[in-house]
C-alpha cells in the first residue's frame, strides 16, 4: 500500500512565543522548529503500515524552504520520499492549505493519507477533513488505532467509557492523535541518507483567505508567587500556620 503523511512545520512545543511589533506574525528570530507531536505519530504509523503490508511511504509539507528540515527528519526515520510545497513563508489558511495538497497529490493513487489530528500552533482540525471532502474520500479523525484488512481500514478512537470503531474502504483519509504509537528516533545512517536525498518541490498558488486576520494575541501567562517561610527550624511555626490555612492540619 502507498501511504502519504502530511506534516506541518511549527515552533518547538513548549517554546516561549512572542509576536512581531504589528501583531501579525510570530517572531521566529529565536525559535526552533519541529513538527507537531500528532504528526510525529502519523509518520511512525505510516512506517509501521508499510513494514507490515509492503508498499511505499511519502511525506509532504507546505511551507518555506526551511521546512525541508522537517521533511528530512521524516526521511531519516525511514520515509521513502518527500514533497515540499514551497511558499514564500506567507500564511496559508486551512482552505488554501487543503487546496494545495489536493492539487499536488489528488491523482497519485495513494491508498491512505495520514494527518496529525491538529497542528501544534493553530490547532484548526480542518485540513484533513477538507482534503477528504475535496477528493471524495472517507475520513476518520482523532484516531488511536489503525488496522488494514482486505482493502479496508479499521480505525479506532477513544470515546467516553470505551472505543468507537470505524470501518471504511481504501483509499481513505485518517487523522491520528498522539499516543497511537511511540515514534522511533532517526538513526545516524538515516540522517546521512536524508541529507543527500532529493526533495520533490512544487510552488502552489496561494488562495485568498476566506477570513481576515486582524491580529494575534499571546495568552496571558499564569501568575505565581513565592513566600519564604523562614530559615531552618525558625520556619516551623509558619509552616504549621500555612498548613492550617490550607486545611491540611
Amino acid at each position: 500500500m502507498d501511504v502519504l503523511v502530511c506534516v506541518k512545520r511549527v515552533p518547538e512545543t513548549g517554546a516561549r512565543i512572542t509576536l512581531t511589533a504589528d501583531e501579525q506574525e510570530i517572531d521566529t528570530a529565536y525559535l526552533g522548529f519541529t513538527i507537531s507531536p500528532h504528526e510525529e505519530c502519523a509518520v511512525e504509523e505510516a512506517l509501521r503500515l508499510v513494514e507490515a503490508h509492503g508498499g511505499s511511504s511519502s511525506v509532504l509539507t507546505l511551507g518555506p524552504a526551511a521546512a525541508a528540515e522537517q521533511l528530512r527528519n521524516a526521511l531519516a526515520m525511514g520515509i521513502g520520499s518527500a514533497i515540499l510545497l514551497e511558499t514564500d513563508g506567507g500564511e496559508f489558511d486551512p482552505a488554501a492549505t487543503a487546496a494545495a495538497i489536493v492539487e499536488a497529490v489528488g491523482d497519485r493513487g495513494f491508498d491512505l493519507l495520514l494527518f496529525g489530528n491538529e497542528s501544534a500552533d493553530s490547532g484548526g482540525y480542518q485540513v484533513a477533513v477538507r482534503v477528504a471532502a475535496a477528493l471524495g474520500l472517507p475520513c476518520v479523525t482523532g484516531v488511536k488505532g489503525i488496522e488494514i484488512q482486505d482493502g479496508r481500514v479499521v480505525a479506532r478512537r477513544e470515546a467516553s467509557g470505551g472505543w468507537e470503531v470505524f470501518e471504511v474502504p481504501l483509499p481513505a483519509v485518517i487523522s491520528v492523535k498522539e499516543g497511537i504509537n511511540l515514534p522511533r528516533f532517526p538513526s545516524l545512517p538515516g540522517r546521512l541518507r536524508a541529507k543527500k536525498q532529493e526533495l520533490e518541490t512544487h510552488r502552489p498558488e496561494r488562495r485568498e483567505p476566506g477570513l481576515e486576520k486582524v491580529r494575534l494575541i499571546v495568552p496571558q501567562e499564569a501568575q505565581s508567587t513565592v513566600e519564604l517561610l523562614g530559615n531552618g527550624p525558625e520556619a516551623a511555626p509558619r509552616v504549621v500556620e500555612v498548613l492550617r490555612e490550607l486545611g491540611v492540619v
